[in-house]
């Protein structure tokens, strides 16, 4: 479906409208953080205490290590925003190898893309349309190790591309470039004999997407901090039997990146009970200075400054974490049905939602379906859309006790 720029900027619009009156953090490459994979789509959202899997490159790749498969591929696909068009989409291929009992490495590539956008020139009938197609991808790469029978860590390298701005006679149209580092502990128990079923405890954490600013212009204004994360989360699987399980997990997620500044407050410089002097300062010029400090910034800083920055104090700092909770029934390994719920404050953005997923294994092939219902006023642009993905995991087998 063709679209026009003007359909886009409208939907920018209405956006920055219904969230007028919150505090939203904003990053670059936002993409970085959508659910590519159906599992995990289908749980809320949440991946980083889950069982291994071959999508664990996104959320936590410490856990291939105790992949029971010695290979695995991965093909997913999301459609984004179907209520405005059908040519915006999510796609990611992911693959691992498990090089001996003990580690693992990972790979992944996820490309989004914006679909073809009509350029027209304003006034001018007989002017040709351009069409233009903005585009983003992430290309990943991971290394996992066992430090013990039930702890492994993991590193992931990740190099960024956004080509999002439009070429002009006056204007440069390059990419703009960054790289990323994730850092990431997965633990898993052995398995335990309890009075009626067995049971296994999970827990993860990953600092994800660590690194220098992403900028198009290759200055200090219009840099955006990335979307640096921390995800923390624990799970307890029940063992019914052979044939039944029951997973439960949840996870809490905080962008380490500092909050935009808040309303500017008039300054009376010489304390002389108005704010009509020349020397005084405006509120528009006290929000224009703190706008400067935010963005002078540095990214390495800003992970620390997350913590404690926010201008309503600890409160709104706890409205920053946002949290999910899940649930996954398997039979056999072979049948999946899963549900979970995400939550995000209204005050940093209000995207709440349950999902509903399934999955069905025949052999080495896999199918992964996920939806969504959104539980928000905010309209989700995953709303009622179905999600795909498709794995093969081939190779030995390795024993998980």
């Amino acid at each position: 479906m063709k679209k026009t720029l003007l359909i886009i900027c409208f939907l920018i619009i209405s956006f920055a409208k219904a969230q007028d009156i919150v505090r939203p953090i904003t990053t670059g490459v936002p993409f970085l953080l959508v659910a590519a994979d159906a599992r995990a789509a289908g749980l809320g959202d949440q991946g980083v205490a889950t069982s291994s899997d071959v999508f664990s490159q996104q959320w936590n790749p410490a856990k291939y290590a105790f992949a029971e498969d010695a290979q695995g591929l991965s093909i997913s696909y999301t459609p984004y925003l179907t209520d405005l068009a059908n040519d915006i989409s999510l796609g990611q291929v992911t693959y691992y190898n498990k090089i001996n009992e003990k580690s693992a490495f990972g790979a992944s590539f996820r490309y989004f893309g914006f679909g073809g956008i009509e350029l027209r020139q304003t006034g001018d009938p007989t002017e040709p349309v351009r069409e233009v197609n903005p585009n983003e991808f992430a290309l990943d790469g991971s290394y996992s190790l066992k430090l013990s029978e039930t702890f492994s860590m993991a590193v992931a390298f990740r190099f960024i591309n956004s080509n999002l701005k439009v070429a002009s006679e006056d204007v440069d149209a390059s990419a703009a470039r960054s790289f990323a580092v994730d850092v990431a502990g997965f633990y898993q128990s052995e398995e335990i004999a309890y009075t009626d079923f067995n049971g296994r405890w999970r827990a993860g954490f990953n600092i994800q997407n660590l690194g220098p600013k992403i900028s198009y212009d290759n200055d200090d204004i219009s840099n955006n901090f990335l979307p640096t994360n921390l995800r923390v989360g624990g799970g307890f699987d029940f063992i019914f039997d052979p044939y039944n399980k029951l997973g439960v997990s949840v996870e809490l997620t905080k962008l380490l990146v500092p909050t935009p500044p808040g309303p500017g407050v008039p300054v009376d410089v010489n304390n002389d009970g108005d704010f009509d002097d020349p020397e005084d300062i405006t509120a528009a010029e006290s929000y224009d200075a703190n706008y400067k400090k935010y963005k002078d910034t540095g990214w390495v800083q800003g992970v620390f400054k997350s913590f404690g920055d926010a201008p309503d104090g600890f409160s709104e700092e706890l409205k920053e974490i946002t949290y999910s909770a899940a649930a996954e029934y398997m039979y056999q390994d072979s049948f999946a049905m899963r549900l979970g719920y995400y939550h995000e404050s209204p005050m940093k953005g209000a995207k709440q939602f349950f999902s509903l997923g399934a999955g069905f294994k025949y052999n080495i092939m896999k199918v992964d379906v996920s939806y969504l219902f959104s539980a928000s006023k905010m309209r989700n642009p995953l709303e009622n859309t179905l999600r795909f993905s498709l794995t093969f995991n081939f190779g030995d087998k390795y024993e998980v006790y």
